[in-house]
């Protein structure tokens, strides 16, 4: 599950420079479906890198609109975005959209990932991933052009493995909300539940599945686990010891990365 919005932290001073505005625009996935992004430009006078921040599940893309703008204010390019189904990727009723979770890896993500580069040629690509934006940068074609990978909160979604306090709420959502409510909708009306955020039929039967498997995404789909073991890109994990959603256990995602 994503972690609960609230308003991001303060972030360390940047250089002195003006704040970046936004560029909204629409790229297309493989398939053509269109995707909502924004390209923060650096606002000092030498660009020095690149950084594509890839959203935590029902997370929308403005949710690190603060972040992104400090980052292009110490010279980076900036590119985040909105999966199809979400935010401002959504254009059509959710229970028409057939998305699942390797959709958003592998035509999603992986647009977005070409759509930075061709914004920003030649400067080294830093990965930022929430959640499950850290899970999935083996499953993207193309990944191999980033340079480093960072993850927050990136961690294997195992439901025994949640933390003590969430674990009868994860219970509830696997073996009655989503069983239930989903084939009635049409897709998961999470928002109004106050749990992850609507979110497409198969995205969360997908999801739903990887979470009942103690080894998560490589223990359900064929060929994950050697897509993982074949990644070399170096990444910095970082976790926190007081996150109430994640336990100890259920870092061990990194493992399959590192």
């Amino acid at each position: 599950m994503s972690p609960v919005l609230s308003a991001p932290a303060a972030f360390p001073p940047a250089p002195q420079a003006p704040l970046a505005v936004p560029e909204e625009a629409t790229i297309e996935a493989a398939d053509g479906c269109p995707l909502a992004v924004r390209h923060y430009r650096p606002t000092i006078a030498r660009a020095n890198g690149a950084v594509l921040i890839v959203p935590a599940m029902g997370v929308p893309q403005r949710f690190y609109q603060a972040f992104a703008t400090w980052l292009a204010a110490t010279g980076r390019h900036v590119l985040t975005f909105d999966f199809r189904g979400s935010g401002l990727s959504r254009k059509a009723p959710l229970r028409h959209e057939r998305a699942d979770i390797l959709t958003w890896a592998e035509l999603d993500t992986a647009a977005a990932l070409a759509a930075l580069i061709r914004r920003a040629p030649g400067l080294p690509i830093t990965w930022v991933g929430h959640s499950l934006g850290g899970q999935i940068v083996p499953l993207v074609p193309g990944h191999g052009a980033v340079a480093k990978v960072i993850t927050v909160a990136t961690g294997s979604g195992y439901w025994r493995e949640n933390a003590p306090p969430l674990k009868k709420k994860v219970w509830l959502l696997w073996f009655g909300l989503v069983p239930v409510l989903t084939p009635l909708f049409g897709y998961f009306p999470g928002r109004r539940l106050g749990m992850v955020g609507d979110l497409p039929r198969g995205v969360i039967q997908q999801w739903r599945r990887w979470c009942l498997n103690p080894d998560y995404l490589v223990g359900v789909e064929p060929g994950l686990r050697e897509r993982y073991a074949d990644f070399t890109i170096p990444v910095t994990s970082i976790s926190f010891t007081d996150d109430e959603l994640m336990s100890n256990a259920k870092y061990r995602i990194d493992s399959w990365v590192l």
